[in-house]
Order: structure tokens, then sequence, then C-alpha cells
């Protein structure tokens, strides 16, 4: 948290200091212009009693940029500027296109700061069930609501999986970050954990960033999140080709809820995934609520 509160103008810093004594778990600080600054914990949402101002927002960008916004052109192209730690703070406001894409935000209005938590072990009592000793590790899927720790969940299972155990050899993962929330780069460099045979390409689209890594590193194991659209299953269909394993998240609220989509639909009669995950908040962001086996419902 630390490096997020450097960031913060001196009264936001006092107030969000103070909000994180009585409360636990924060999970996003969200800044407006001329209205209260917003703190969501994992239980409850508070607001101060002063304001965020125009001269707090000039203030933060000049932080977040090291007084050098223009060196951040491609990082507001996409809305979110990534920080130490892996945390990210997302941007809204006015945007700037060029030939119908945004070219940048000006003026900034509003601030998200998502604050990136590493639970170390999440993953760790689903090992057994995603690897098989005579097959190697499973092709997953977790599936989640927003906010419900999916990727955090796949976060750890990168880490498991590069790392191995005492009777799982260590794997080489390719890791696809076209969000850059999985692995958290700061110039390239992950502030998270991912084991030590991890390689993470950063900021690139999904579908082509696993073609680039099947090309260029070979992996055992490729990890992507929220998967969704059709270049991303047919990159997968690609990559399951390969001989490569693949581990993934999407956004939903079910298996039968996913399974009525015509992209997901498609995956899972290609039996794409050996196991789908579907995660909750309770007891902890990244619980594992129910495992399904597609193979058993799509039958051949």
């Amino acid at each position: 948290m630390q490096s997020i509160l450097n960031l913060l103008p001196q009264h936001v810093e006092a107030y969000v200091t103070q909000a994180m004594k009585t409360n636990k778990s924060i999970e996003e600080i969200r800044l407006r212009i001329n209205q209260p600054v917003e703190c969501l914990f994992s239980n409850k949402t508070l607001f101060s009693s002063t304001f965020f101002t125009e001269e707090d927002a000039n203030m933060f960008l000049n932080q977040l940029s090291a007084y050098s916004l223009y060196a951040f052109e491609e990082e507001l192209q996409k809305g979110y500027i990534t920080i130490e730690g892996g945390h990210r703070v997302g941007l809204a406001g006015k945007t700037i296109l060029d030939n119908g894409k945004v070219k940048t935000i000006r003026p900034i209005r509003s601030f998200n700061i998502r604050v990136a938590k590493q639970k170390l072990g999440v993953s760790n009592k689903l090992v057994a069930e995603l690897y098989d000793g005579k097959n190697g590790w499973r092709n997953t899927l977790i599936i989640g609501a927003p906010q419900t720790g999916k990727t955090t969940l796949l976060r750890d299972l990168a880490r498991n999986v590069s790392t191995g155990t005492a009777t799982i050899p260590a794997s080489k993962v390719a890791v696809v970050d076209e969000r850059s929330e999985i692995a958290g780069c700061m110039n390239g460099t992950p502030q998270h954990d991912l084991g030590s045979r991890t390689d993470v390409l950063d900021g690139c689209p999904k579908a082509e960033g696993m073609m680039m890594m099947i090309r260029s590193m070979s992996p055992q194991v490729m990890i992507v999140d929220e998967i969704g659209r059709e270049e991303d299953a047919q990159a997968i269909l690609e990559a399951r080709h390969a001989g490569v394993v693949i581990m993934a998240t999407a956004h939903g609220y079910s298996f039968e809820e996913i399974a009525k989509r015509p992209i997901f639909k498609q995956l899972l009669k290609e039996q794409a995934f050996d196991r789908v995950i579907e995660v909750g908040r309770t007891p902890y962001p990244g619980a594992v609520s129910k495992i399904r086996i597609p193979s058993l419902v799509y039958q051949r």
C-alpha cells in the first residue's frame, strides 16, 4: 500500500490511512474531481468529508507520470496506468480520438486505484485436482462474477505450475497479460510472484500473444485472463493442437450460463477444457465453489 499512499495528496493519504486502521481488505480507492474520496473495502464503502479537487487531480497525475504525462500515452490509450506493486489506476474523462480509436484521455476527471493483493497459496488445494500424474496439468477455465477473485486464483496457479512441488515437476509457463492484471508488470517487470519459470508478455492482445508465445517461448502451460472473443477461442484451440495446456478465466455466474454463449459452447464441445472452476468471494476472494468436468456434459 505504501507505493499508493506515496502518490496521494496529503489530505487523501491521511483519510485513506485512517480508514484502513478500522477496516480490513481495502480493494479500491476512487477519486473523482469535486466529489468525496471513496474507499471500498470487502464489506463496506466509506466516503471522506472533504472533496478531491482539481488541484489534487493535477498533483496526483504528476506523481503518477513522474511529471511526464506524455511518456504514458500508450497507457492512456488503454485507460489505466500500472504502478509499483502491481496496483492499477483506471482513468476516465474526455477521450480524444484518432481515426476512430482512442488516442488519449484529456482531461482526466476520475481515478480508480485497484489495490493489487497477491494471495500466495490460494490455489494450493486445487493442485491435486488440476494435476494428473499421468498426463500432466489439466486445461482449466476459471469462471466467476466481477471481483470474485478469478485473477487472484489464476495468478497463484501460474506460480504453482511454474514452481512445482516435491512430487510435481516445474513447468515452463507463458503469461499473456493483456490488461497487466496477472503479473502487474511495471516497465515489463512483474510485480507479483509468478514463479521462476514464467515468461510474461505484457499489454499484448490475447489471441496474438498466445501465438507469439508458442513460437518464441515454447511454453508447456499458457495463462490468459478474461477470454471471451472469437479470436480468443480460435487461439486457444490452436494452442491445444500445439500441445500447450491452457489455464484461463472468464466472466460468468455459472457453468450453465457460460455454456450458452456461442464462443464457450464451441470451446466446451471441442473439449478445450478438462475442468471448469466456479469461484466466489466467500469465505475469501478466489474461493472455489464448484468444480465441473465438461466432458461429462459434452460427450463426443
